[in-house]
């Protein structure tokens, strides 16, 4: 195609200025882009000419290559082109667009024609298509295989229908949403090129997967026509995500593509897990002109399972005979507490949290019994050896959780592979926390002389008084260096805000947040099943998102995360992207410089330590040279001040404490 097919009608181009005077040396190539549109602008023999920047063979970029004998050569493959035509010498037909241009007095001018609408593509159903079940906010990075695909995301975010968040390495984008799915129940998306940035978010989508987390990736792909060839960056990601995915399906030519956009969806929210879609880089835009986005509409039946009448029956004979019951809440009852804590009051029985459902219940109510487990507390522990009957609501009965199997127990959830997933249990309920609760609190004696349960409040009271003393005593013990955890949580406890988001890391510092940090109404989200060290910053991204969110329960709440410098290392360069999205959140990191978890696990194996050293930057000045705004605290007289400081300052703050590498 010459210049003069786009041409001959100057009043169908827009001109725009791509060069100033002399800007282009003689015999040089440059690419330019204009209103959208990248060109290569060549200057030879005194005259400019304007080609498309692609190579017709490979999609090499013409601007990067080099004028010879008056021939515009692709740096790629060596293929020549006449820059005034975009023909090629001899008998060949591969021929490249050209544009007009004009020299002019300010500069040297290319001309375009009028564009038309830009065409709704198969990339613009699908993300309408979730954009209509729910999903708002989407994290990722923008490369070559995904461009078409980021387009349509790049729209509707214009449209107002979704946000999107530019990370620094997809594994942050993964971790991110899902810490968005377990906060809000609602899926959020990831986004990737094919290849290595699919892979990255691994990880994160491995994170969603075994915590429940509605969670959706959308990953490039190389071309179809190409795809089992061993072609550049290609991976077979059906493979790849076959374990992660719960739904997964590769959008092609003659996909019912808002269908599996529809499938996707509606898989992640009802089965709260990952689904995955894969775009090949030339369906990512063909045309989908009157094709309809799919919607929840009719797809959705109420989930408010009433369980088995029998089971119910089973479950209220054992509580009212129990002298002794807790209730052992986890991460999956996060939506019923009260109808939950209700039931405790009717029984005046404690109630316990995995370490996952800390914060579910204060640690203020008369109740409440603490976290169980490697993370817990002695209260937690007394209350689970006295017991005669646990009733258990969305739990997993992990290792971790230090649940007694021998105990009469009851378990209540809406996976049907969660009872009993480790042991038999007696009275396994199938059912809809909420509904569950509700009808055990329905059917349960209104006179209390009816129960046999004895109050344990009092009991309660005495063994938070004598927790609270020995807390005391750890905080008065000298830490190695810096501040000793007893009293970074303690301070924690009064400086943070009731309603804060704390997203918390794995290392050391969990264990201590699990054991001294007493929560109020915070929500707290961690990396559960999968333990995964560098959790918490992306989480607290994710976190702060759905703050922004209008109309919901987390709109302008604080985000306050928490690691040590072993999971902070991993992503610390998304200090950059909260930076860039103005996140208002705070990170607490806990500096021992090294991996000190480890360090005690080889100590107390017999081994020595070894290579779990860590050599870092001063982590504070880090945020300030972010842009962001960071301080070390190496005494604990000091922390109440810094801490407060940090959480006012509006935008991304950092305070950095060094501690003990084996903490109390």
């Amino acid at each position: 195609m010459s210049a003069n097919d786009i041409g001959d009608d100057p009043t169908e181009i827009h001109w725009h200025k791509a060069l100033d005077p002399g800007e282009l040396p003689e015999g040089r190539v440059e690419p330019v882009t204009c209103d959208g549109t990248t060109v290569a602008i060549t200057h030879y023999d005194g005259t400019y000419h304007a080609l498309d920047n692609e190579c017709p063979h490979q999609g090499g970029p013409l601007g990067e290559g080099s004028i010879e004998n008056g021939l515009l050569r692709c740096p790629w493959h060596g293929w020549d082109f006449y820059p005034d035509s975009g023909e090629t010498p001899g008998e060949f037909d591969d021929c490249v667009t050209t544009y007009p241009v004009e020299e002019r007095e300010d500069g040297v001018y290319v001309g375009f024609p009028v564009e038309s609408p830009r065409e709704r593509t198969v990339s613009d159903v699908i993300v309408e298509t979730l954009n209509n079940w729910g999903v708002r906010q989407v994290w990722g990075i923008v490369g070559h295989s995904n461009l078409r695909l980021a387009e349509a995301l790049r729209t509707a975010a214009e449209r107002g229908d979704l946000t999107y968040y530019g990370v620094r390495h997809e594994g942050a984008g993964a971790f991110a949403a899902s810490a968005y799915g377990k906060l809000t129940g609602r899926p959020a998306a990831c986004f990737s090129i094919a290849g290595p940035g699919a892979t990255n978010m691994l990880t994160g989508l491995w994170d969603a997967t075994v915590d429940r987390s509605p969670t959706i990736a959308l990953t490039g792909q190389v071309e179809s026509q190409v795809l089992g060839t061993g072609n550049f960056q290609e991976v077979d990601l059906e493979a790849a995500y076959g374990d992660v995915a719960e739904f997964e399906a590769t959008i092609l030519p003659d996909s019912q593509h808002a269908e599996l956009a529809t499938r996707a969806a509606k898989t992640a929210i009802l089965d709260r897990g990952v689904s995955h879609l894969i775009f090949p880089d030339e369906i990512q835009t063909m045309d989908a002109q009157g094709v309809e986005p799919g919607t929840p509409e009719g797809r959705l039946t109420d989930r408010d399972i009433t369980p088995p009448d029998d089971d119910i029956a089973s479950a209220v004979e054992l509580l009212e005979a129990a002298e002794r019951p807790v209730i052992v809440v986890g991460h999956g009852a996060r939506f019923e507490m009260d109808g939950i804590v209700a039931l405790a009051e009717r029984l005046d029985c404690p109630v316990l949290t995995t370490f996952k459902a800390k914060g579910q219940i204060s640690d203020s109510h008369p109740l409440a019994g603490g976290v169980l487990g490697r993370s817990g507390t002695p209260i937690a522990s007394h209350f689970m050896n006295e017991s005669d009957l646990l009733a258990v609501f969305g739990a997993s009965f992990s290792n971790h959780t230090g649940i007694a199997e021998y105990k009469d127990i009851i378990q209540v959830d809406f996976d049907q592979m969660a009872l009993g997933k480790f042991h038999s249990v007696d009275v396994p309920v199938w059912g809809e926390i909420g509904v569950t609760v509700g009808e055990i609190r329905d059917r349960l004696p209104e006179n209390d002389g009816d129960l046999a349960a004895e109050s344990q409040r009092e009991e309660l009271a005495d063994r938070w008084a004598l927790w609270r003393e020995e807390k005391a005593t750890r905080r008065e013990q000298p830490a190695e260096r810096g501040v000793n955890y007893a009293t970074i949580f303690d301070v924690m406890t009064r400086v943070v805000p009731d309603d804060a988001i704390i997203p918390v890391d794995v290392g050391n510092n969990t264990y201590a947040f699990g054991r001294y940090f007493e929560p109020e109404r915070q929500t707290v989200l961690m990396s559960g099943y999968l333990g995964s060290i560098g959790f918490a910053f992306p989480a607290a991204m994710g976190a702060w998102a759905a703050t922004q969110e209008a109309d919901t329960p987390f709109t302008g709440r604080p985000v306050v995360s928490v690691s040590s410098d072993g999971g902070f290392g991993q992503y610390l360069s998304e200090f950059t992207t909260a930076v860039k999205y103005d996140m208002d959140l705070t990170h607490v990191l806990l500096n021992d410089d090294e991996l000190g978890k480890i360090s005690k696990e080889q100590r107390t194996g017999g081994w020595d330590v070894w290579q779990t050293d860590l050599v870092n930057p001063d982590f504070a000045a880090y945020a300030d040279n972010c842009g962001g705004y960071g301080v070390s605290v190496d005494a604990g007289r000091d922390l109440d001040d810094a801490l407060e400081e940090a959480i006012a300052y509006d935008g991304p703050a950092l305070v950095e404490i060094p501690t003990d590498s084996d903490p109390v």
